[in-house]
């Protein structure tokens, strides 16, 4: 029975080495993603925190563009999530796999 429990961390370490909690997310009512909020919500869901379902809902994001800024991440860190350089660093990765 224990398998079936949920268990989750209480703090996981947000994308600045900061802990992060339920409390310290960006709030659910965010219109504005600025690159430490979306890089927040992407270490939640990394480390435990929430689920991918749950960050979707909570801030009504696609599954789509949250996968995006996992991907944004993995290639390029937290500068892979402004959207003002998404090209630059998009032919930067692609550039990258060639070799």
């Amino acid at each position: 029975m224990l398998e079936n429990q949920k268990i989750r961390p209480a703090q996981v370490v947000g994308p600045l080495g900061e802990p992060l909690t339920m409390e310290s997310l960006p709030p659910a009512n965010t219109t504005r993603w600025v690159v430490r909020r979306k890089a927040e919500v992407v270490a939640a869901v990394a480390g435990g925190l929430l689920t991918v379902d749950e960050a979707c809902e909570r801030y009504a994001l696609s599954l789509e563009e949250f996968t995006s800024w996992q991907r944004a991440v993995d290639r390029s860190g937290m500068p892979g999530l402004r959207v003002t350089r998404l090209k630059q660093y998009r032919d930067q990765y692609e550039r990258q796999q060639r070799y």
